[in-house]
């Protein structure tokens, strides 16, 4: 994939806005992410891509991946109707 290809297919945020958001802002946590244009709080796919990129901006990439690729793996796992929004570093405790 390249820089202007979309990681977050809800509301349309490129790699390269992404990468940019997290080198400008050093994000604290990965769920901060969502600061960059909503990304994150659709569908729920892209976040193991934000936090890659938020924990190493330099150092994320998608080279063995199509868009298209990309694209099908999203449809796959929408199918799959997993729990949305839900990063790994999530701020509230699990109810007992």
């Amino acid at each position: 994939m390249k820089p202007e290809d979309k990681i977050c297919y809800c509301y349309g945020v490129s790699a390269r806005k992404l990468i940019n958001f997290s080198k400008r802002t050093r994000p604290a946590r990965p769920s901060l992410m969502n600061e960059c244009l909503g990304a994150g709080t659709g569908c729920g796919w892209c976040i193991p891509f934000l936090v890659e990129i938020a924990e190493d901006p330099d150092a994320f990439l998608l080279d063995d991946l199509t868009p298209e690729q990309y694209a099908a793996e999203r449809k796959s796992y929408i199918g799959t109707k997993q729990p949305k929004n839900v990063f790994p570093d999530r701020d509230v405790d699990p109810p007992a």
